[in-house]
């Protein structure tokens, strides 16, 4: 019994793991605001499969890491992070109950909501422009959600992670 949490806080570690390094990897800068948010589709996912296990409290630590990661204003991430995922895991029977193009079409308006978010939070700590270019990184992770999702259904059905 012991074994079999151990492999799964470990397997879900290593997701998130997995999307930090995604999350930080440097893009050309053309293409850098169509970077997804790696860190932001694995929680939802995560959130939606567990909720007992995956909360809140969680996306707000890796909204921390994510910060130190980038360098960016400290906390900044981690709120707002944990506020979207609280949207998610307040409605999580609802976003699992719909089908996978509905679920799809919600993750990525809250990833759009989340980037408003994150440069308001720092236009109020910093004088930055906002670029409407970076909502589109919210239609590619519309775009990525089935396939991710698919993804890690069968990576935490094939562990076994409850």
């Amino acid at each position: 019994m012991a074994n079999r949490v151990f492999k799964g806080r470990f397997i879900i570690a290593c997701s998130f793991l997995i999307a930090l390094v995604l999350q930080t990897i440097p893009w050309p800068g053309v293409f850098d605001l169509l970077r997804p948010s790696w860190l932001f589709l694995v929680i939802c996912y995560w959130v939606l499969a567990l909720p007992h296990r995956i909360n809140v409290g969680t996306a707000l630590i890796l909204g921390l890491i994510w910060d130190l990661l980038l360098g960016s204003t400290l906390g900044i991430r981690g709120m707002m992070m944990s506020i979207v995922i609280y949207l998610v895991a307040l409605n999580f029977l609802v976003l699992r109950n719909m089908a996978l193009w509905q679920q799809a079409i919600i993750i990525g308006l809250l990833s759009m909501v989340l980037e408003v978010m994150i440069f308001f939070g720092e236009y109020l700590i910093q004088d930055i422009t906002f670029n409407p270019m970076s909502l589109w990184s919210g239609m590619i992770n519309c775009i990525l959600w089935p396939w991710l999702f698919l993804l890690m259904r069968r990576v935490r059905r094939h562990w076994h992670v409850r």
